[in-house]
């Protein structure tokens, strides 16, 4: 049920995400973070909230056999769509790996 959904709102926000980069530019945040304090204040959220989702999929890649540094360095230029996309990497791999104990045992 998990890999529906992380598909799902991937598409929708990367969709929509690249709606708004379309009409407002690739650096169009900057200006509005510049002008608004609250617009400041959600982007250094979402840098923190970005650097704390990096180490954890750094060490979770490790754990999992999946190459983190395409998703770290997509991360740092994509934000939290990447992320999900990891995350749907992951469910794929778990799924994969199901599969072959199923058919081995």
């Amino acid at each position: 049920m998990r890999l529906p959904i992380l598909v799902i709102v991937f598409l929708a926000f990367t969709g929509w995400s690249f709606t708004v980069v379309a009409s407002h530019g690739l650096f169009g945040f900057l200006t509005l973070a510049a002008r608004e304090p609250w617009a400041m204040q959600m982007l250094i959220d979402l840098g923190i909230s970005l650097f704390i989702a990096w180490m954890w999929l750094k060490h979770d890649a490790k754990a999992q056999g999946i190459t983190a540094w395409p998703y770290m360095l997509g991360t740092a230029l994509g934000g939290s769509p990447v992320v999900l996309l990891y995350l749907i990497h992951r469910e794929l791999k778990k799924r994969g790996t199901q599969s072959l104990r199923t058919t081995s045992a």
